[in-house]
């Protein structure tokens, strides 16, 4: 395995923000840390990046120790923190090279700029740099001396649709290239889109592990229907309606069936609502996705 972390742990103020969590990420491997902000996706990874010491466990990044062996684990990592300051005013190549400095051997600066379609960009200064450049211009600093592997802090958070699908081709290409990429994010389409497997992580624990497929399937349900209704009904209520095989009441007042049986559900749904003169506010329907995986688990959305 390329990553190993076993048991690790981060405490503050006597509170455990990264509780015990254990894991494995294969070489080659496009591995996602998905949760909402505050469940500790960026402390681990700072952790593994060496830029914060645990206060338990082990990580071993390419068969050396994380912790004890920082100066050779920095050698094989690239970092793209989830907010990057750059120098405004140097030049998109200058950084390039300055950049490079750092490390006992760097790539090509004009095959950087080419992968990361910054040639036009060369002699701008970053300032003036738009968000989705920016943040290739940061990939390709992560990638400047040639890691193993690439660690990307919700890379796209801020970016408009086109920018962030760039940026999902873009991480598709590291992965295409040999390079095992560890990244977090709050974007349940990103980690669909974009992950092997993912790890779900909640109040510092992990709470579930799979490939998106395989974690969706285990809700046992293709199908979902979601509505707001003025008053909250017993779940047992819609529990009996044909096809539903979950009922969840999220955070902010929907009421969410799991269900294999769309049509059937929503045949039975309707005439209940009218014989008690409920108005299923907001109702609609769609394919089962990672945040239900996360309601399920949690009784939260990811964007809660």
């Amino acid at each position: 395995m390329m990553i190993q972390v076993k048991d690790l742990v981060k405490i503050y103020n006597g509170q455990r923000v990264v509780d015990y969590i254990s894991f494995e990420v294969a070489q080659g491997e496009i591995f996602g840390l998905l949760g909402p902000n505050g469940a500790g996706k960026t402390t681990t990874m700072e952790m593994m990046e060496g830029l914060r010491t645990p206060d338990g466990g082990e990580i071993s990044i390419d068969g050396h120790n994380a912790i004890r062996q920082r100066n050779a684990v920095k050698e094989r990592i690239g970092v793209q923190l989830q907010s990057t300051a750059l120098f405004d005013h140097l030049t998109t190549r200058e950084i390039i090279l300055l950049y490079g400095s750092f490390y006992a051997q760097m790539r090509s600066v004009e095959e950087l700029l080419a992968s990361f379609d910054l040639e036009g960009k060369a002699k701008t200064l970053v300032k003036h740099l738009s968000g989705g450049q920016r943040q290739r211009l940061a990939i390709a600093l992560a990638v400047v001396h040639d890691p193993k592997v690439i660690f990307l802090d919700e890379p796209t958070t801020g970016l408009d649709p086109k920018a962030r699908r760039d940026l999902w081709a873009i991480v598709q290409r590291l992965k295409d290239e040999g390079r095992t990429v560890f990244l977090s994010t709050h974007y349940m389409e990103e980690a669909e889109q974009l992950c092997d497997r993912v790890a779900i992580m909640d109040s510092g624990r992990i709470i579930a592990l799979d490939s998106p497929a395989g974690l969706i399937r285990q809700l046992a349900s293709d199908s979902v229907v979601e509505f707001v209704l003025s008053k909250p009904q017993p779940q047992e209520m819609f529990q009996a309606l044909d096809g539903v095989k979950e009922v969840k009441q999220a955070e902010d007042g929907a009421t969410v069936l799991l269900t294999d049986r769309l049509q059937s559900t929503l045949l039975r749904l309707i005439p209940l609502a009218d014989a008690n003169g409920w108005v299923l506010s907001g109702l609609r329907t769609r394919t089962a996705t990672l945040e239900d995986v996360f309601l399920q688990r949690t009784g939260k959305r990811l964007t809660q």
